[in-house]
C-alpha cells in the first residue's frame, strides 16, 4: 500500500503560496529532477513525475480548489491520476518549460538527444475491488480485471519485424535540428523523428511499431487482514508495459469494504451494541454474543447502566501493519418496556413501595 505525497510539501510551499511562487517552485525541482540531468535514474524521474503532477494541480484554480477541500480522492473522483510518463509532461508543459530554459537548452517540447525516448516506464494502472467485512479481517485473495499493455509477443517487444533501426535523415541521427533565430542558433527536438534520432525500419504489423498490445488481464490480488476501507494495494509491475525494454508500471487497487449489519469498525477495534431488558440489566445475566470467530458468552453485572462497555480482549481486527488485534467492545442498551401487563405493574408497584420505605 502506499500513499501519495501532499502536493504543497513535494515543491516545498505553504498553502497560501501565490501562483508565481508555485511556478518558481516548480521551476526549481524540474531543474534538479529532468530526466537530461540525471539519466538512467528512476528515482529522480519519479521526483520528476511527482512534482510536474503537484504543478498541474496547485497551477489550476479549479483542481486546486477541489484538492484543498477533498485531497487526493476528491481528484481521482474526477478523473485525475497524474502523469503516467514523463513525454505527456513535456507534450502538456511545453510552452512552460520554453518559459523555464528556453528551446535551446535542451528542455524543449520532446526529450533531446538520440534513443533518449526509448526505454520508457510502463505506466501504472488503476482498479477497485469490494471485499466483505470478513474478509477485511481475516484477509482474502481476489481475481481483479485490467486492459494493460502487454508486450507484442509477433516482435517480442521490439517493435521491429527486425529489430532494424534506420538513422532520420532530417537531423542525421542527432535528434536535434538547428535554426537561427536573430543572432542565435536554437537547437530544437527534430520534429520528424520527435527526439529519437531513428525510424524503425519496418514496423511490427501486430502492434504497429509499439511493441505493445492492449489485453484484458485477470490479476490476483492478495488482501491482506486488518485492511481498511479506502486503502489502496501496490501490486509492483503489474502496470503496463514498459517500452523498449522499460520497466513496467505498477497496479494500484483500492479496497471497498462492504459494511456489517452487526458490527462497526474503529481502528483496529470493532464495536456493536447489545439490548439488555431493564430486570436482567438489574439483576444480571449471562449471555451469548457474536463475535467474529463465533459465540461468545458474557456476563453482564448487576446493577449495569445504560452505555456501559464490555471490552473482550483481542476480538477484534488485526493491524494491517504490525499484526497486532484490537478488542470487541460491546456497548449494553438497556431497554425500558413500552407496554406491561396487570401482573408486570404489579410486580413494578410493590417494588417501588420497597424502595419508598
Amino acid at each position: 500500500m502506499t500513499t501519495k505525497k501532499d502536493y504543497y510539501e513535494i515543491l516545498g510551499l505553504q498553502k497560501e503560496a501565490d501562483l508565481s511562487q508555485i511556478k518558481k517552485a516548480y521551476r526549481q525541482k524540474a531543474l534538479e529532477f529532468h530526466p537530461d540531468r540525471n539519466q538512467h535514474d528512476p528515482e529522480a524521474e519519479e521526483k520528476f513525475k511527482e512534482a510536474s503532477e503537484a504543478y498541474e494541480v496547485l497551477s489550476d484554480p479549479q483542481k486546486r480548489q477541489i484538492y484543498d477541500q477533498w485531497g487526493h480522492q476528491g481528484l481521482q473522483g474526477r478523473g485525475f491520476h497524474g502523469f503516467d510518463r514523463v513525454d505527456d509532461i513535456f507534450t502538456s508543459f511545453s510552452d512552460v518549460f520554453e518559459d523555464f530554459f528556453g528551446s535551446g537548452f535542451g528542455f524543449g517540447s520532446a526529450r533531446s538527444g538520440r534513443h533518449r525516448g526509448r526505454g520508457r516506464h510502463g505506466g501504472d494502472l488503476e482498479a477497485s475491488i469490494k471485499i466483505k467485512f470478513e474478509e477485511a479481517v481475516f484477509g482474502t485473495k481476489k481475481e481483479v480485471e485490467v486492459y494493460k499493455e502487454t508486450p507484442c509477443e509477433a516482435c517480442a517487444g521490439k517493435g521491429s519485424k527486425s529489430g532494424k533501426m534506420s538513422a532520420c535523415a532530417t537531423c542525421g541521427g542527432s535528434g536535434r535540428v538547428a535554426h537561427s533565430q536573430g543572432f542565435f542558433m536554437i537547437q530544437t527536438a527534430c520534429p520528424r523523428c520527435h527526439g529519437e534520432g531513428e525510424f524503425m525500419a519496418d514496423p511490427c504489423d501486430e502492434c504497429r511499431g509499439q511493441g505493445r498490445v492492449r489485453k484484458k488481464k485477470e490479476i490476483a490480488v492478495k488482501v491482506p487482514a486488518g485492511v481498511e476501507n479506502g486503502m489502496r494495494l501496490i501490486l509492483r509491475g503489474e502496470g503496463n508495459a514498459g517500452v523498449q525494454g522499460g520497466h513496467p508500471g505498477d497496479l494500484y487497487v483500492q479496497v471497498q469494504v462492504e459494511p456489517h449489519p452487526f458490527f462497526k469498525r474503529h481502528g483496529d477495534d470493532i464495536h456493536c451494541s447489545l439490548p439488555v431488558s431493564m430486570v436482567r440489566a438489574a439483576m444480571g445475566i449471562k449471555i451469548k454474543i457474536p463475535t467474529l470467530e463465533g459465540e461468545e458468552e458474557i456476563r453482564i453485572e448487576e446493577g449495569t447502566d445504560s452505555g456501559h462497555e464490555v471490552r473482550l480482549r483481542k476480538r477484534g481486527v488485526a493491524n494491517v501493519h504490525t499484526g497486532r488485534r484490537g478488542d470487541q467492545v460491546i456497548k449494553i442498551v438497556v431497554e425500558t418496556p413500552k407496554k406491561l401487563s396487570k401482573k408486570q405493574k404489579q410486580i413494578l408497584e410493590e417494588f417501588l413501595k420497597s424502595e419508598e420505605k
